[in-house]
């Protein structure tokens, strides 16, 4: 019975990894389409960090609403771990390529935001039929 609940876990953990992934494949197909349309049209540049948030919520929700669908159980506690981790990876990516990356109390709003989106996904995804 102690291996199968391990595997269940180690399972859960998998379901949860590509649940933030797919978020992060999402976020960047938004990314590049968001860019196309920055380059060819005349928006305003200082939308920017507005479209970067809408754009990490769309991620988060969707890693977290398909991840807890699947799974059918534990949405919040799914949907917040995807929202960690995701923004875990988004964090990593900032530090590598943006030499001047700063950690500040928006940097913390924007984590914490990631969370509870995440949560709010997962807690639709298991209610989905």
């Amino acid at each position: 019975m102690s291996y199968s609940k391990n595997q269940n876990s180690s399972s859960y953990f998998i379901d949860i990894i590509r649940g933030a992934f797919l978020g992060l494949l999402l976020t960047f197909i938004l990314i590049i389409i968001f860019t196309i349309i920055l380059t060819y049209t005349k928006l305003s540049e200082e939308f920017i960090p507005l479209i970067n948030t809408v754009i990490m919520i769309l991620g988060i929700t969707s890693g977290a609403i398909l991840t807890s669908r699947k799974l059918e159980r534990k949405g919040w506690l799914t949907g917040g771990l995807i929202g960690i981790l995701y923004f875990l990876i988004i964090l990593i990516i900032n530090k590598i390529f943006i030499k001047d990356f700063t950690t500040d109390i928006y940097l913390l709003i924007k984590g914490f935001i990631a969370i509870l989106i995440g949560c709010i996904g997962g807690m639709i995804g298991i209610n989905i039929k």
